[in-house]
């Protein structure tokens, strides 16, 4: 690879990793709007949200088309070319987490009218968590920082904890007063969504972590940093 083409190939990983960054900005605010319309009970910022997505959807195709020509052309090695096939599968998740907040806008919108039941402050702890593992997730990846990638992979427990705590909130409202059934149905919706962001957010922890490392941390807890035995949870229904 002559030296031109070689600037030339890495100017075109720095695009790369300036849309993602770009794409996370993106996914981050839909995230926390759709959760202000949530706890606002505001129609209006939830039907941004959704409209909003389709930039979200493009910015993912955008970063799939640079990678695939990259990898086409250049033919890269070693670290360059996990770069490249980690930048896949982050803006896959980042779309993702796009789809999770519309999921939670759209939830948003059938509970405009409802009557308020949520464990408020957990499902606003759960979105806060979720967002500073994403934007931390994705520092690390721009960066190369594998304990920063780790650091994120083992918050997920705590969104996890939360998780678990809105069910059984929620599933004491229902046993109290069954009209609240279809409330907390979609609060509970609500609070896996988060949840599964956070999973999505490890995930990019994970690729970090390969990126820079060159080995697979996933089902791995001790590369991971945890040094605790696995125990049994109760189950949250899926």
């Amino acid at each position: 690879m002559s030296f031109d083409t070689h600037r030339h190939f890495h100017d075109e990983l720095s695009a790369v990793k300036v849309r993602l960054l770009t794409m996370s900005g993106e996914a981050e605010a839909a995230l926390g709007l759709a959760v202000e319309a949530l706890l606002e009970r505001d129609a209006e910022k939830a039907r941004h949200v959704i409209l909003n997505d389709r930039a979200i959807d493009n910015m993912e195709m955008e970063v799939e088309e640079q990678c695939i020509n990259l990898l086409a052309l250049q033919q890269p090695m070693a670290r360059d070319l996990r770069m490249l096939t980690s930048a896949l599968k982050i803006a896959n998740d980042l779309e993702r987490v796009g789809d999770h907040a519309v999921n939670i806008a759209q939830s948003a919108e059938r509970l405009a009218e409802a009557r308020a039941i949520a464990p408020e402050p957990e499902i606003i702890e759960m979105a806060r968590l979720s967002r500073e593992m994403l934007s931390d997730a994705l520092e690390a990846f721009i960066r190369g920082d594998a304990q920063g990638g780790r650091d994120v992979c083992l918050r997920d427990d705590k969104v996890d904890a939360l998780h678990r705590s809105v069910f059984r909130i929620l599933l004491t409202h229902m046993m109290e007063d069954p009209h609240t059934i279809s409330t907390g149905m979609e609060l509970f919706l609500v609070s896996r969504n988060l949840e599964r962001v956070a999973d999505l957010a490890t995930n990019i922890g994970e690729d970090v972590v390969f990126l820079v490392e060159g080995k697979s941390i996933k089902h791995h807890a001790e590369d991971r940093g945890e040094d605790r035995p696995v125990v049994a949870r109760h189950l949250v229904p899926e």
